[in-house]
């Protein structure tokens, strides 16, 4: 073999060994870019829209902080930022169905819907309240045991006995509004919300609420929605 081809070799060596080295931190470093959110830039989009993309801001529907006073709108406060980022994909896709939130959330790139949600994941929430004391210790029943003739689950299973959820797995679920929950329950009973999307390696939500709410009657789900309404 020529002794030439060795030198030849040994200088291709170092070269690509000087490339490779390199690639790794390039890619460290755009990764860290997309995967960090930034809440203050969050909350600068939630409190005051991006007039020039036309976002409105989130605040306008939610209240501050997240804590909407609008009862057929979600209080956001304190919720995970996974299953935030999960409902504004969904929405941005058309899997989840609202026309005001599809428009909003197909304005948002990625990395918005990141600042955002990171952002009302550190917010306090504010507490809510039970409202009909005739029908709270049946929901109180359901929440905690299920119903067992039906094979509904306790909703403390998956939701935590405080309604505190699972980050990455199951949502916040404590001082919600009453209306907003029932209308979900609606949702999953009657097949309009699917969903279903994994986000960050996890499934939530969709195809096992969509059992358990056609389990239940109307009355079953006004009253765990009255009784998670008061959880703290």
């Amino acid at each position: 073999m020529n002794r030439a081809f060795f030198p030849v070799m040994k200088s291709l060596g170092i070269a690509v060994l000087a490339v490779s080295s390199m690639i790794p931190a390039a890619y460290a470093n755009t990764d860290a870019k997309a995967v960090k959110a930034d809440p203050a830039k969050g909350e600068a989009l939630y409190k005051g829209g991006d007039a020039a993309r036309g976002i409105v801001a989130c605040v306008s529907c939610h209240g501050d902080a997240g804590n909407s006073t609008i009862s057929v709108n979600p209080k956001l406060s304190a919720q995970h930022d996974v299953y935030l980022v999960k409902q504004l994909t969904e929405f941005a896709s058309g899997a989840r169905n609202n026309a005001t939130m599809t428009a909003f959330a197909k304005s948002l790139t990625p990395e918005d819907m990141k600042n955002v949600a990171v952002y009302l994941n550190a917010q306090k929430s504010v507490p809510g309240a039970a409202k009909n004391k005739d029908i709270v210790e049946l929901g109180k029943q359901i929440y905690r045991g299920g119903i067992a003739e039906k094979n509904v689950p306790a909703c403390a299973g998956c939701h935590s006995p405080n309604g505190a959820g699972i980050p990455a797995q199951y949502p916040r679920l404590a001082g919600q509004h009453q209306d907003y929950t029932l209308a979900q329950l609606q949702n999953f009973q009657n097949g309009s919300r699917k969903g279903g999307a994994k986000i960050a390696g996890a499934r939530l939500n969709s195809p096992q609420m969509m059992t358990i709410a056609k389990s239940m009657s109307e009355d079953e789900m006004r009253a765990v929605a009255d009784y998670i309404a008061g959880l703290k």
